[in-house]
């Protein structure tokens, strides 16, 4: 099973996606991989609507494990906004 939960990115973030050749979702998604070692994929391979900004992720882990890696996407994601705002 998975989800889609739709992110909201910085501008100072898409730009500097942009100027690195990627789209948004895919740098984030690069990021979390390197900074956490967690794999998402961007939403931008399942045709999201231009302007917003998804990734896919996998929700069959046990619930324990689920938890903390939500905790580490939440603190990732906490800590990119802040850098790029």
């Amino acid at each position: 099973m998975y989800t889609f939960p739709r992110i909201t990115l910085p501008q100072k973030a898409i730009d500097k996606a942009k100027e690195q050749g990627q789209v948004p979702d895919m740098y984030y998604c690069m990021r979390l991989l390197e900074e956490e070692g967690i794999c998402l994929v961007p939403g931008s391979g399942f045709g999201q609507r231009e302007g917003t900004f998804h990734f896919r992720m996998t929700i069959l882990p046990p619930t324990e494990k689920l938890k903390v890696v939500l905790q580490k996407i939440r603190d990732f994601h906490l800590r990119f906004t802040q850098e790029f705002s």
